[in-house]
């Protein structure tokens, strides 16, 4: 059974960069997508980014495009997100998920296996 495990949140002021990174436990992280979501208090979790399972490709919210990169080491079995010109409305508790196939989809749905997540907050 994978386990993801996130790591690099914390608090920051607008215009500054972030990079969160996702360790994953157990076999075959290469062979799946992975994605990145957001959920702000009171607000309904977010698609935020994924990428594919050898990272040719990626799909990026509009919210996240331009701003944030998605990347992955399948070597040590880490997937990151570098996040840019940060603003108040990225605070969140941003969580990383294994998709069940290669699919890099927006819908939750397509994704099997959750860390628990990290806090990102960023002040104006």
């Amino acid at each position: 059974q994978v386990q993801l495990v996130e790591s690099g949140g914390g608090s920051v002021q607008a215009g500054d960069s972030l990079r969160l990174s996702c360790a994953a436990s157990g076999p075959n992280f290469g062979n799946y997508a992975v994605g990145w979501f957001r959920q702000a208090p009171g607000k309904e979790r977010e698609f935020v980014a994924a990428i594919s399972p050898h990272g040719l490709s990626t799909n990026y919210a509009n919210s996240a495009d331009g701003r944030f990169t998605i990347s992955r080491d399948n070597a040590k079995n880490t997937a990151f997100l570098q996040m840019r010109r940060m603003n108040s409305g990225d605070t969140a508790v941003y969580s990383c998920a294994l998709g069940r196939g290669a699919e890099i989809s927006k819908r939750a749905m397509f994704y099997n296996v959750w860390g628990q997540g990290t806090q990102v907050t960023v002040s104006s």
